[in-house]
């Protein structure tokens, strides 16, 4: 064959082969599966790079690469635009694992949501938080500076929490009416999270025990069992399960706790896009199944505290007394990242016995009660304590 004609072909197939290159990398999704996931998957991978390298080449600062590294993980999951779904960095990861087991470095407060960054909803006594005159009501706006209004709690959170040692500046917003907001350096130490208080209450000289759950972290059943049968023995006639503040944690977790009220049957199903159908059942024999039982709520008690709480409506063991809860129909699953970080992931739904998913929703108490958190006073729980009353008769 003629050297110029061969050279000729060669060329034009390499013209053809570049323009169709083109033409597909606009059109990814005309390409068969395993190359499309080969060709956008590198495409992607090399504009990522691209742009961090122009940034890092030419921006009026030095850049430190992982920290744009890990804002580009953390765009890619926010624009899922689902409050629940989060990139945790390797840092952020440690923390958010030691939150579940219980035990974290911190300033030993509970708090939730706040359209103007952290409302406190508790402070542990003899902690850090306590020691810097932080109280119930109050507000946290900013942290090391910077606001934090607007910003999902687990990753506000995640900022004040750091290692033991050291300290964070806060910016506090009184919970009352008098006194100016403050900018305070609290320390942090190790905190030993209270699973589960129980305490002694009268009404017409009947004992009841009130039983606070704080979370729905590992082993937290156990914790309240042990403090349900403590009030017991010193003569409660019916239990108050107080589950204000308590933002959930692990599925499994608000299935052994519904069990402990339950003998037997559903407790909550489960389904996602990727996820086939589950239901969970109540398991073992139930500690206390005859008991008189009321469950205190507010707008502060979420997933897991919705899912005990349902299960005990739907199944008619308990009457609820509160406020609207948060409504967190929805559930995570956590998955390891090669960088070390983590992608906490909502991944499908969780359903009622009765079939209902309340997300958005939340569960409407039977009798509402609304306790202030800028004042001493508790005004929610009497109201639980006269319907828990009423029912031993």
């Amino acid at each position: 064959m003629n050297p110029f004609r061969s050279y000729t072909i060669a060329l034009f197939c390499a013209l053809v082969a570049f323009a169709g290159g083109l033409w597909l990398g606009g059109h990814p999704d005309t390409l068969p599966g395993g190359l499309r996931d080969v060709f956008v998957d590198d495409s992607q991978s090399a504009l990522r790079a691209e742009l961090i390298e122009a940034i890092d080449d030419n921006f009026y600062k030095p850049v430190d690469d992982s920290k744009l590294e890990d804002a580009s993980l953390n765009g890619i999951v926010k624009a899922l635009d689902d409050r629940f779904s989060h990139y945790f960095d390797p840092e952020q990861t440690t923390q958010f694992n030691e939150s579940i087991s219980g035990r974290f470095d911190g300033v030993g407060m509970s708090i939730e949501e706040d359209k103007e960054g952290l409302l406190v909803i508790n402070v542990f006594e003899g902690s850090p938080a306590e020691r810097a005159g932080i109280r119930k009501g109050d507000v946290i706006t900013e942290v090391g500076g910077e606001s934090i209004a607007g910003e999902a709690s687990d990753i506000a959170t995640a900022k004040i929490k750091g290692k033991a040692g050291t300290s964070v500046e806060l910016t506090v917003r009184p919970g009352g009416k008098e006194g100016a907001e403050r900018t305070i350096d609290v320390d942090r130490e190790r905190i030993e999270v209270p699973v589960a208080e129980g305490k002694i209450e009268e009404r017409d000289g009947v004992k009841l025990g009130v039983v606070r759950l704080l979370s729905f972290t590992s082993g937290a059943h156990a914790a309240l069992q042990k403090e349900i049968e403590e009030v017991q023995s010193k003569g409660a006639e019916g239990i108050v399960l107080d589950l204000r503040g308590n933002g959930g944690g692990l599925l499994q977790e608000a299935v052994l706790v519904s069990s402990l009220f339950l003998e037997d049957g559903e407790v909550v199903s489960t389904k996602g896009r990727t996820k086939p159908e589950r239901s969970f059942e109540a398991i073992g024999d139930a500690t206390f199944p005859d008991e008189p039982l009321v469950v205190l709520v507010d707008k502060g008690s979420a997933s897991a505290s919705e899912i005990v709480t349902g299960a005990l409506r739907d199944r008619d063991r308990a009457e609820v007394i509160g406020e609207t809860t948060f409504g967190k129909g929805v559930f995570q699953e956590v998955q390891p990242l090669s960088n070390g970080g983590t992608l906490d992931l909502t991944v499908g739904e969780y359903f009622l016995p009765s079939g209902e998913n309340i997300s958005d929703e939340g569960i409407k108490p039977e009798v509402r009660a609304v306790d202030k958190p800028r004042t001493e006073r508790d005004e929610a729980l009497p109201t639980a304590l006269d319907a828990l009353a009423e029912e031993i008769g």
